[in-house]
């Protein structure tokens, strides 16, 4: 049902996507642009591995020199290899993330993400022209920023334009296209390997270059595409807000008024969080200064150290350095793109995985059976790689493939549990009014392992071989333990069941879970509301929906009953 012409906000521009189509298709538009940004992402973060082993650029930037009697390059300054591509995100994605969560609050999410697409734009141009490695380091920064707002803006823009009932799915879905960002950059490198007689700066300019194609037409999409509504509503521009919200979520038939109770949830949300503001800073939400039983200090550290965590089980090694991993293996110097690339197909398919399980099995048995796998891949591609050193012949050629099968086994594995939860997780345990922010400190945390791991992993590769992925499965066992000890259950709760979740001022899981379950028998109907899919805020007072007896039983209970009253959605 298409609204009267003469109801649209005049703000709302006539080419806009939001005028032409309806509900669906326009859900479906604005998933398919926050999928072209997540894309990008995924190429720009997969590009290096092939680069990195081209002749003409480890001349270039000064780390390394070709070796005629193997044919491949020699890494002679590893420290510098991973110091190019560390300070992409260390202080690259890192300070772009932080400046991302503050343009897309107080610009806007679709106006923080055109600058970021220009911004980007010129730090590609600057990397693709590189010349020596101090004009690289100085690129990759650049370059490092933009993608970092990208990545704290995208997954929230996306969040609050799609309806609840598929937000989680739509979120796996949008990693299956990162990862096809990733088999896109190994196969271009893979054709441009090619070129010429193996000298030519064309072999790893072109690659580099090719991202700036997702990024133009990223810009240019991104003007036509609507803002989030609830940002809207947070900066007082409520008639377009819910003019949008009737596109997206419908007007009439059985559609009839769910428009209008999100609005008014929203708007309700708006005027609770206007109070707190005070609170809402970085360094506030950091040390968790104003939060009370929010424990919002608490969600940060558990954001951050999962996303070091899913660098550390060994994907940022396999996926930077995967060409090396298959040297490791007995594989040869011309197949080891090949062989990357394959892996990487099979990578993206095995995404698919968690959008059928996450919400089945929840957010805990994903990272815990993704973690055994990893772990007994991780231990046996290392020790079928030692075997293929020290073997000959066609028993040189058996644990070689066994190696590589082991490393296509991780890949799968940690595509179909780590690669998603840990971007997830920040989006479910965040309250609306710092989303933006917590979402930014997600990627801060993506940043800071990925910066670690790629400096580190040269100079690990260089001592250790393929010792380096024993070191990768101690991780993963390791991860098993934090994760049942520190990290709550989202699956099946809404936001409001985690905020109690989270009023335990113990740190430990099994505390949050009977502190969890205590308030939930004390006060049922907070719970019970939004299970319904009810609005749990009252539109005139601002309140949940409590009988007068429910709401003074919550006051003792948890200390900072106003703050927990802000989170409801």
């Amino acid at each position: 049902m298409a609204q009267d012409e003469k109801m649209v906000p005049t703000n709302i521009s006539k080419f806009g996507v939001a005028r032409r189509y309806y509900k669906r298709s326009l859900l479906i538009a604005v998933n398919l642009v926050a999928g072209l940004s997540i894309f990008f992402f995924g190429y720009d973060q997969g590009v290096m591995g092939g680069v990195n082993t081209t002749r003409n650029y480890a001349e270039t930037m000064g780390f390394g020199r070709w070796d005629v009697g193997t044919g491949e390059v020699t890494i002679t300054k590893p420290v510098l290899q991973g110091g190019i591509n560390a300070i992409y995100y260390l202080p690259g994605t890192l300070v772009g993330a932080l400046l991302g969560g503050w343009l897309g609050d107080r610009y806007g999410r679709v106006t923080a993400m055109t600058w970021a697409c220009l911004w980007t734009i010129v730090g590609a141009t600057l990397q693709t022209s590189a010349q020596n490695a101090d004009w690289m380091f100085c690129a990759r920064v650049f370059t490092g920023m933009g993608t970092g707002v990208l990545n704290a803006i995208t997954p929230v823009w996306a969040t609050e334009t799609a309806s609840h009932t598929s937000r989680g799915q739509f979120v796996a879905m949008e990693f299956t296209l990162n990862i096809f960002g990733v088999v896109a950059a190994y196969w271009i490198e893979y054709g441009t390997s090619f070129y010429g007689d193996g000298t030519s700066s064309f072999i790893w300019r072109f690659p580099i270059s090719f991202q700036i194609v997702p990024l133009i037409g990223l810009f240019g999409i991104l003007w036509l595409m609507p803002e989030s509504p609830r940002w809207l509503v947070k900066v007082g521009r409520d008639e377009e807000a819910r003019w949008l919200l009737g596109r997206l979520r419908g007007e009439g038939g059985e559609d009839l008024g769910k428009a209008e109770a999100e609005f008014q949830d929203i708007r309700n949300n708006c005027e609770l969080e206007r109070k707190t503001a005070k609170e809402q800073s970085y360094f506030a939400m950091f040390f968790g200064i104003g939060s009370g039983d929010l424990h919002t200090g608490r969600r940060v550290q558990l954001v951050i150290w999962l996303q070091i965590l899913q660098e550390w089980v060994g994907i940022a090694g396999i996926t930077i350095y995967g060409p090396q991993i298959f040297t490791i293996a007995g594989i040869g110097n011309k197949d080891r793109l090949w062989v990357s690339g394959l892996n990487n197909i099979t990578y993206m398919f095995a995404t698919l995985i968690c959008v059928f399980t996450l919400d089945r099995i929840g957010r805990r048995w994903t990272l815990y059976w993704g973690s055994i796998g990893q772990g007994i891949a991780c231990f046996a591609a290392g020790g079928l790689a030692r075997a293929t050193q020290n073997a000959s012949g066609a028993s040189k050629t058996g644990y070689g493939g066994g190696a590589t099968f082991f490393v296509f086994l991780y890949t799968a594995i940690f595509g179909a549990t780590w690669l998603t939860v840990p971007w997830l997780y920040p989006a479910e345990i965040f309250p609306l009014q710092i989303r933006a922010k917590g979402n930014a400190w997600g990627v801060v945390g993506w940043s800071i392992g990925n910066g670690w791991t790629t400096l580190l992993l040269p100079t690990i590769f260089a001592k250790l071989n393929e010792k380096t992925l024993y070191l990768f499965g101690a991780v993963n066992a390791l991860s098993i333990v934090i994760v049942w000890a520190l990290y709550p259950e989202t699956n099946q709760r809404t936001l409001e069941e985690m905020n109690l979740v989270f009023a335990s001022k113990s740190i430990w899981n099994w505390d949050a879970e009977a502190t969890y379950k205590t308030l939930k028998e004390q006060n049922p109907e907070l719970v019970q509301a939004a299970e319904r899919g009810n609005s749990v805020l009252d539109p005139e007072t601002g309140l949940p929906r409590l009988p007068r007896k429910a709401r003074a039983s919550l006051v003792p209970t948890v200390s900072h009953h106003d703050e927990i009253s802000d989170e409801k959605q």
